[in-house]
């Protein structure tokens, strides 16, 4: 039997992540430059939840970033200690 490592559902988590702060990012440009100061859906501005979601898009981005990196240096380590252990029988 296959055992699933759970660096596959990290490495996609980041993915997403990352993907869903670059969407952010440029949806609060969007509604910042091209919107502005118009009432959005009663919620406030649309340049305040613009900046909200540039920033929480930035926030996202980061963090994406940090698991794909969190993911690279496991996979690396486990890849070295599987190689390791083929060389020395």
């Amino acid at each position: 039997m296959v055992q699933k490592s759970p660096d596959f559902f990290l490495s996609i988590t980041a993915f997403v992540l990352y993907i869903a702060g670059g969407i952010g990012i440029f949806g609060g440009i969007a509604l910042v430059a091209l919107i502005g100061g118009q009432d959005l859906f009663g919620w406030g501005s649309a340049k305040t939840i613009g900046y909200l979601l540039i920033c929480t898009g930035v926030c996202f981005s980061i963090i994406g970033v940090l698991f794909l990196r969190l993911v690279r240096n496991r996979t690396n380590t486990l890849l070295s200690q599987r190689s390791a252990s083929k060389e020395n029988p």
